[in-house]
């Protein structure tokens, strides 16, 4: 019988693999992991529990109790996997998409969100593209009208005019700092 644990501050790939690891080490038998959550073999006991809580706790991670912060993490999860992991763009809006992902109407999720996060999902979603943008930028791979492509901007002077309201800068000042200054993605 399968169940799921959420965990906190699951923001990237190599989570995924750190998460896998401290499942591995307290004996946790796991289907699948994914940002925020691991599919179970069956429904952790109190001895898996208190190995698994400090090995979690040791890689920078936080099992999730009550739903409401496992559904906030889901939201995080999402958007952070979309934004920054994913290669292929929404086809539909932000709303759609965590509202169908997570099965419940977008206006709990966004309520919820906001007055726990005490951000808007529509703020949070900008602070992880302005992140990804900073990341490209630094790349120097792309131009930045290709960036805003990319990053489903509708225009050059939007993305800048959303990067200079973020981070008080525009884009091409960004670039020309010496050590232009990123954020963990957890700490958005």
């Amino acid at each position: 019988m399968d169940a799921v644990i959420h965990i906190k501050n699951m923001v990237c790939p190599r989570c995924i693999e750190a998460v896998k690891e401290a499942l591995n080490d307290a004996n946790v038998g796991f289907e699948r992991v994914y940002l925020g959550e691991a599919i179970i073999k069956r429904p952790l006991d109190k001895t898996q529990r208190s190995n698994l809580e400090p090995l979690l706790k040791e890689k920078g991670f936080e099992l999730l109790e009550d739903k409401t912060s496992a559904v906030i993490s889901n939201i995080k999860g999402l958007i952070i996997e979309q934004i920054h992991y994913s290669n292929e763009a929404l086809k539909v809006n932000f709303s759609t998409f965590l509202s169908d992902k997570l099965g419940k109407d977008y206006s709990s999720l966004s309520k919820l969100f906001s007055s726990v996060e005490s951000i808007t999902i529509e703020k949070f979603i900008t602070r992880q593209k302005i992140e990804r943008v900073k990341e490209l930028i630094i790349y120097d791979q792309l131009t930045l009208s290709q960036i805003a492509y990319q990053m489903n901007y509708s225009s050059v002077a939007h993305l800048s005019s959303q990067f200079k309201k973020e981070t008080g800068l525009t884009p091409t000042q960004f670039k020309r700092q010496q050590q232009p200054q990123r954020q963990p993605l957890d700490s958005i």
